[in-house]
């Protein structure tokens, strides 16, 4: 069973350097977080710890698989899952973690436990859609197929398709050349010949 005690890193007596730590991650780690989405879990999470002066960086990575029910069919798979997050961490007057990217922990703190990090790592990789890859490949398939079936328009149907719309700019402008057209003079022997007309 996992404990937060195989998370905890003593980096007080840690050289300045590089130092690699290993976890193996299976169901029990999500006990400690009241998360039971996974069926099962085999995940290899491998953490770089860089130590200098006045700061640490922590380079996470992980790779394995989820057991988890299909959101199709409801049948269990191995969805594979991989992931990385980094993480660097200063000393400050209080300890804050609000920055996911950035730990605070108070002078004279030698530890640091990692164990959180790694849940949210973990957790933030697995897709919200889980679907079996055997039914993801059939999906990709009818697509593929469906495209297929727009095989029947012809060269003219694609033209109307593509054809620009007329935009309300155009539009206007047609109107003005209308307006325009009917303010030009008119022959002037049709001006007389209207004059005769309405004198009658």
């Amino acid at each position: 069973m996992a404990h937060e005690k195989d998370f905890l890193i003593q980096f007080s007596g840690l050289k300045v350097g590089e130092h690699q730590f290993e976890y193996h991650i299976e169901n029990d780690f999500f006990d400690l977080f009241n998360y039971n989405e996974f069926n099962s879990t085999n995940i290899k999470v491998e953490l770089k710890l860089v130590k200098k002066a006045t700061i640490m960086e922590l380079f996470f990575t992980h790779s394995g698989t989820v057991n988890v029910p299909c959101d199709v069919t409801n049948e269990d798979f191995d969805l594979p899952i991989e992931g990385k997050l980094n993480v660097i961490v200063k000393f400050g007057e209080e300890f804050n973690n609000e920055n996911e990217e950035l730990l605070i922990l108070p002078h004279g703190e030698f530890q640091l436990n990692v164990a959180q990090y790694i849940y949210e790592m973990i957790a933030l990789s697995v897709p919200y859609k889980r679907v079996h890859p055997n039914i993801a490949a059939d999906y990709e398939m009818e697509d593929e197929d469906e495209w297929d079936d727009l095989d029947f328009l012809d060269d003219d149907d694609l033209e109307l398709i593509n054809q620009e719309d007329v935009t309300d700019t155009e539009l206007e402008n047609e109107e003005t050349d209308e307006d325009s057209s009917d303010n030009k003079e008119t022959d002037p022997r049709w001006d007389e010949l209207k004059k005769l007309l309405t004198d009658k």
